[in-house]
């Protein structure tokens, strides 16, 4: 098969050095495809991290919030339970609606302010 002439011959140096810089324009570009990739994995990585540490934080407020309402609840049927008359019961179904409404605005207050920040940790440009 050597000695067959069609398997000897040269490649022009033109084609030899235009093929070269093809190779080397494809990895060039291929390099910078995967440095861009890389950043944008370290850039979303890191919107996640944000994201789930404001979640927790959120969480955890929620759940706080959760376990003060409960307590709030039983310190009530408690003292229901002691009330001597109608009137005393009345008093203090009054006096526990106001206060959980003050506690509900200023826990919706609280939250809203924790997911506004999470929010704008997450939308903020990692550098």
């Amino acid at each position: 098969m050597a000695d067959n002439p069609m398997w000897n011959f040269d490649v022009p140096t033109q084609m030899r050095q235009f093929a070269e810089q093809s190779v080397e324009q494809a990895k060039k570009a291929m390099d910078g495809f995967l440095s861009a990739a890389h950043k944008t994995a370290a850039a979303l990585e890191g919107q996640a991290n944000t994201a789930q540490s404001g979640a927790k934080d959120v969480r955890e407020k929620v759940m706080s919030f959760a376990e003060q309402n409960v307590a709030n609840s039983f310190d009530f049927a408690q003292r229901l339970v002691r009330a001597k008359d109608v009137q005393e019961i009345l008093l203090l179904q009054q006096e526990f609606l106001k206060a959980q409404m003050q506690a509900m605005q200023a826990q919706a207050k609280d939250l809203g302010t924790a997911a506004a920040k999470a929010t704008a940790d997450i939308a903020k440009p990692k550098s």
